[in-house]
């Protein structure tokens, strides 16, 4: 059994190490817990995920702390004698009811945001978004856009083996694209998605969407941007040997940009552009690791 003094002295090693830990110079950049998004899917999820966190830290203070008080309490060497029964039926009941109670307390928001999250009912634009080997298809339905989304040359480039490019000279390597998903802010949007060869999944962190690209399946969802900006995400189900190397960029521009963005791309003429908005650049999720083979 440890002594009093060893644990106290493991305790304080393991203070020391923390601190140690915090006094790095890279620590600021580290992201240690769920971001709270842009939408209000992902902001939905941040609060269940705090919620449940601090709940599972209070259990974790009385759970730990009685092992702590047990060990330190009832050691063998202070001449305590173990108990000599074997069943209590109070006990029983208590850490019964008690787990009971906090589940339905957690179940009841959770069932909420998942009916939040999968109502499409009302939504201005539907995207059709298909998986490929390995690029992104885009199709603005109903308005005859379509267009592949691939890795930007520059980081495809670089990714090469001996490409002698040094991949930290690439800005935003391996999320970069040659072609971004462009949406209007404020409005909300219908995805659906599916795939054209092997399961994939469309992964945009500051969106709170992470849904899977099936074959012969069509996926649903929806999420509305009010912040004009660049997003960023990647394939987050391994596909093959470059599943590492599909970007998602998502352009979010005002409602009257969008709409003369849109009205070129279909080849007629361009609603009166209001002043351009200066996007906020979104920092870049961390990313998957790329996958070396298939």
């Amino acid at each position: 059994m440890l002594s009093l003094r060893s644990m106290r002295a493991g305790l304080l090693a393991a203070l020391a190490a923390l601190a140690g830990l915090a006094a790095l110079p890279a620590h600021a950049d580290w992201q240690l817990n769920l971001p709270p998004g842009v939408t209000a899917i992902s902001q939905q999820i941040y609060g269940l995920h705090m919620m449940t966190f601090w709940i599972c830290v209070v259990i974790a203070v009385f759970v730990f702390g009685a092992i702590t008080y047990a060990l330190v309490s009832f050691r063998k060497q202070d001449g305590v004698k173990p108990a000599t029964w074997d069943h209590s039926t109070a006990a029983e009941i208590i850490w019964t009811v008690i787990p009971v109670v906090i589940l339905v307390f957690i179940a009841v928001p959770a069932a909420k945001a998942l009916v939040f999250i999968e109502d499409t009912r009302g939504s201005e634009l539907t995207v059709k978004i298909t998986g490929y080997q390995w690029k992104w298809q885009y199709e603005y339905v109903g308005e005859g856009v379509s267009f592949y989304s691939n890795l930007a040359r520059a980081s495809n480039v670089a990714r090469q083996k001996n490409s002698g490019i040094d991949p930290f000279t690439v800005e935003n390597y391996l999320l970069e694209t040659d072609r971004s998903l462009v949406l209007p802010a404020g409005v909300k949007i219908r995805y659906v998605l599916t795939s054209n060869d092997v399961n994939h999944a469309w992964w945009v962190q500051a969106f709170g969407v992470k849904r899977d690209a099936i074959p012969g399946y069509i996926n649903e969802g929806w999420f509305q941007v009010d912040e004009p900006g660049t997003y960023r995400g990647q394939c987050a189900e391994l596909c093959g040997k470059d599943h590492g190397f599909m970007p998602i960029v998502v352009e979010v521009l005002p409602k009257d940009q969008f709409e003369a963005w849109l009205a070129e791309q279909k080849g007629g003429p361009a609603p009166a552009e209001a002043p351009a908005a200066t996007p906020v650049e979104a920092p870049a999720a961390e990313a998957p690791a790329a996958a070396t083979g298939a």
